[in-house]
C-alpha cells in the first residue's frame, strides 16, 4: 500500500495502546496462573530462613498484590509497550522491505521480543524473591540496561548485515552472524552475577524463570498479533479517504 494511503500516527497510536492493554491483561493472566505459585513458594522460603518473620508490614496485602496489583502492572506495561510499538512502526515502516503491513508489525514485535527479552534473559535471567544481594542492585540494574540496549543493537546489526546480501540463505547467514557477534561481545564484556544460594531449590528457580519468560513471550506475541489485526481497519479507512 502506498505510504500516502497509510493511517496517521494518532490512529496507529490508539490501536497500539489498545492492543497493548489486551496483551498486558493476557500476560497478567498467565503470570497469575504460572508465576504466582512460584513467587509464593520463594517468599515462604525467605520467611522460613528468617525464622518466620516477614519483616516490615507490607503497605498492600499480598493477595491484592498478586491479583489487582499484578493485572494493573501488566496492563499498564502492555499499554506502554503498545505505544512504543506503534511509534516504532510509524517511524520505521517505510524502511522495512516488505509490502505487507501485517508482516511489518509482526516483524517489529518479534525483533523487540528478541532484543528486549530473549537476549537479556539469557545473560541475566530473573530471580524470585529471596535471591539476590541488595548491595549489588545498582550494578545489576546498570548491567541489565546495558544488555537490553545491546540486544537491540544486535537485532539492528543483523538487519543491516542481512541487507548486504542478495541470496536468501546468505542474508540469513549474515544476519545470524552479525547478531551472534554483537551478543557474544556483550556477554563477554558485561559482568556476571552469581547470587543464587546453594541451597535454593533449582526446580523452583527455573520454574520461576520460565514462567517469567513465558509472560514476556505471551505479551509481545499478543501485542504483535493484536496490533497487526487492528491496523487493518485503519488501513482501509486511509485508503477510502485517499480515494
Amino acid at each position: 500500500m502506498p505510504l500516502s494511503n497509510r493511517p496517521g500516527y494518532l490512529p496507529l497510536l490508539l490501536r497500539g495502546l489498545l492492543a497493548g492493554l489486551a496483551a498486558g491483561l493476557l500476560a497478567g493472566g498467565f503470570a497469575y496462573l504460572a508465576g504466582e505459585p512460584h513467587i509464593n513458594a520463594a517468599i515462604a522460603i525467605e520467611q522460613a530462613a528468617s525464622g518466620g518473620a516477614g519483616g516490615e508490614a507490607a503497605l498492600v496485602e499480598r493477595d491484592i498484590q498478586s491479583t489487582v496489583g499484578l493485572f494493573l502492572a501488566t496492563g499498564l506495561y502492555g499499554v506502554a509497550l503498545g505505544g512504543i510499538l506503534a511509534t516504532a512502526y510509524t517511524l520505521l515502516r517505510r524502511h522495512l522491505r516488505t509490502g505487507s503491513d501485517t508482516q511489518a508489525a509482526l516483524g517489529l514485535a518479534a525483533a523487540a521480543l528478541t532484543g528486549i527479552v530473549v537476549v537479556p534473559f539469557l545473560k541475566y535471567p530473573p530471580n524470585p524473591p529471596a535471591v539476590g544481594n541488595p548491595d549489588t542492585i545498582d550494578q545489576r540494574t546498570a548491567a541489565y540496561l546495558a544488555v537490553l540496549a545491546l540486544g537491540l543493537v544486535a537485532v539492528w546489526a543483523a538487519v543491516l548485515a542481512a541487507r548486504t546480501q542478495s541470496d536468501q540463505w546468505r542474508r540469513a547467514a549474515a544476519g545470524t552472524a552479525a547478531f551472534l557477534v554483537v551478543v557474544g561481545i556483550a556477554y563477554t564484556l558485561l559482568p556476571a552475577f552469581h547470587e543464587v544460594p546453594a541451597d535454593f531449590p533449582a526446580t523452583l528457580l527455573w520454574d520461576f524463570r520460565i514462567s517469567s519468560l513465558g509472560t514476556q513471550a505471551i505479551l509481545w506475541t499478543a501485542l504483535g498479533i493484536g496490533f497487526a489485526g487492528l491496523i487493518a481497519p485503519a488501513r482501509r479507512k486511509a485508503t477510502v479517504a485517499a480515494a
